[in-house]
């Protein structure tokens, strides 16, 4: 019983050990109703403005970009707000 014990904890060592990390991975959109950021890679890709405003949308909100990290492995990050709008004037929300 020791033996196998012992086995398994070398197993799952190693496994651990010598599994992918995957700490380079940068999620395309990151985000919640109070705002996120998207990835400068997106940036050429598309265009990010589309992307954060159906984003907020979701949430009946409007984005208000806050800063742009323009390098590899950086960000685009916005803010889902609030908007004054009269109750026939929801804002836009379009569908992908």
């Amino acid at each position: 019983m020791r033996l196998f014990g012992a086995a398994l904890l070398a197993a799952m060592t190693g496994s651990l050990v010598f599994g992918p990390a995957r700490a380079d991975w940068v999620p395309p959109l990151k985000g919640n109703d109070t705002g996120g950021i998207i990835s400068y890679s997106l940036a050429g890709a598309g265009d990010v403005r589309v992307i954060a405003a159906h984003h907020c949308a979701r949430y009946g909100k409007v984005a208000k970009f806050l800063g742009v990290q323009a390098y590899p492995g950086g960000y685009v990050s916005f803010a889902c707000r609030w908007v004054p709008y009269g109750p026939d004037q929801p804002p836009l929300q379009t569908r992908y």
